[in-house]
């Protein structure tokens, strides 16, 4: 879909949502799901950001560690790939505390997101420094550059273009994974939304509302990583030139 189709969506949704809000019937949950909405951001910031580090140092570490590194990278990939989401979450909530270590639910939530995200990017990761060139390994060798340093300076930059398209369907996939953090009893966007249900019962009215408001940030995800994506072409662009 192109950037004028996904702007066009997000004008619409914005606007669909800007003009429930004017009406009687809506009125009264805006302001309930929007305080919950704040709370879904926050955790998909600080969890991506976590999630993109994470999925970093495992793929580097499952590509150029030492053998035990190399294990515990693959493990900690195919642990958090192979199993569910909803199962982790629980597991650091209401397991972890048996062997006494409480974290606050927020900690929990982000914690969880970040760790299963940043297993599946940390494939991604992989994949786009292994589909580099190894003209780009061959060149770096040859002007005596370390691993290190060629990696700092030319694999990574290149690799990085790779990484955002699936890291931008990986952060959405985040977001809307968020919903599952109302079971540990984070207010979320999704807990507001049960919570106004159970004592308004106007099922129809609370979730048309929810699900604007989850495919607007979703848009506007889209459209970041779109122009991360535009920026880091344009720059790598200009360092081929110089």
């Amino acid at each position: 879909m192109g950037a004028r189709s996904i702007i066009g969506m997000l004008v619409g949704a914005i606007g669909l949502l800007a003009w429930f809000s004017t009406l009687e019937r809506f009125r009264a949950f805006m302001p309930v799901l929007l305080h919950g909405a704040e709370t879904t951001l926050r955790i998909t910031a600080i969890a991506s950001v976590l999630a993109f580090a994470f999925a970093i140092i495992a793929a580097l570490a499952r590509l150029y560690g030492l053998l035990p590194i190399r294990w515990l990278a693959r493990v900690y990939i195919e642990m958090f790939r192979g199993t569910s989401l909803l199962v982790q979450l629980f597991w650091l909530y209401f397991v972890l505390p048996e062997f006494g270590m409480s974290l606050a639910p927020f900690t929990v939530a982000v914690l969880a997101l970040s760790l299963n995200t940043g297993a599946y990017g940390a494939e991604v990761v992989r994949a786009a420094i292994e589909a580099v060139p190894s003209g780009q390994w061959e060149a770096s060798t040859a002007v005596n550059m370390t691993r290190t340093q060629a990696l700092r300076r030319i694999i990574l930059p290149q690799a990085l273009i790779l990484m955002i398209p699936p890291w931008g369907n990986l952060f959405i996939e985040l977001l809307k994974a968020t919903a599952l953090v109302s079971l540990i009893t984070i207010p979320d966007l999704t807990f507001r939304a049960l919570e106004l249900n159970s004592i308004t019962l106007k099922t129809i009215d609370i979730f048309t509302l929810v699900l604007l408001i989850y495919l607007t940030i979703s848009l506007m995800l889209t459209i970041i990583m779109r122009g991360l994506e535009g920026a880091a072409s344009r720059g790598l662009a200009r360092g081929r030139v110089h």
